[in-house]
């Protein structure tokens, strides 16, 4: 496996307003890796996730995505923020899977996931069909393509849009906290096929307060409070042998 950075963030801030969000973050994850992104309600995970595929506009620091500056270009000792149209085509080749599945409310199981791969890579929708049907059955989901998302319980809707996401042929997926609003009986079918993808060796950064799937899927555990890193490492450092009296506050208040 090539040990090259798929993600390599250098002291990242992000502010609204006068509230600095992120403080400095630098973080980095090889490609085929997953890395969990456990703190607290508020500490700037989702922001950072959100930064990654320029969704949020940094204030500070570099951002590189299999090497790619991310969102800016660099023109000298200065970096200038990307045309839109530039910004969406980096962002094309990155999956985000959010805590709300935003699906298409009018468009079927099937229709949610060729829509992006027709309009935006231009495939052919036969192909993209047949992508489709595959990502769906990979999902378990081959019996839902003609149904509506109102016709869907909310893991089978998340699994739909894990299969969207996939359908771009990200080459790294991000997951928002991707089973939150889920019922309790329901989130179980989701991390199944995110502890599959995991083994297909896709790159992905989830923030979770899962911390059995994190324990037994993450190559790499990041705690995050208020903004900064408290403590990474592996799993079994961060989660069952915490250094940080904060980060052995959050685990037990959440085991």
């Amino acid at each position: 496996m090539s040990q090259k950075l798929m993600l390599d963030a250098r002291s990242i801030r992000k502010s609204f307003g006068s509230n600095e969000v992120l403080k400095g973050i630098t973080l980095s994850i090889k490609k085929g890796q997953v890395l969990c992104l456990l703190g607290p309600s508020g500490s700037g995970k989702s922001t950072f996730l959100r930064c990654i595929n320029h969704l949020e506009t940094i204030n500070g620091g570099r951002l590189y995505v299999d090497g790619e500056l991310m969102g800016f270009e660099e023109r000298g000792d200065a970096i200038y923020e990307l045309k839109p149209k530039e910004v969406a085509l980096q962002r094309s080749e990155i999956g985000m899977v959010f805590q709300r599945f935003n699906l298409f409310p009018h468009l079927t199981a099937l229709q949610n996931v060729i829509e992006a791969p027709i309009g935006v890579l231009k495939i052919s929708k036969d192909e993209a069909t047949k992508t489709a049907r595959e990502l769906l059955a990979q999902v378990g989901l081959s019996d839902k393509a003609d149904h509506y998302p109102s016709q869907l319980s909310g893991g089978q809707q998340q699994r739909v849009a894990i299969a969207r996401a996939l359908a771009m042929k990200p080459k790294l997926m991000l997951f928002d906290e991707p089973t939150s609003a889920l019922d309790p009986e329901l989130v179980g079918d989701v991390l199944d096929v995110m502890r599959k993808l995991a083994d297909s060796g896709m790159t992905m950064i989830v923030v979770t307060h899962e911390i059995g799937f994190a324990r037994e899927v993450a190559d790499r555990v990041v705690f995050m409070d208020a903004g900064v890193v408290v403590e990474e490492g592996t799993p079994s450092q961060v989660i069952d042998n915490p250094q940080h009296e904060r980060t052995k506050a959050f685990i037990t208040s959440v085991l």
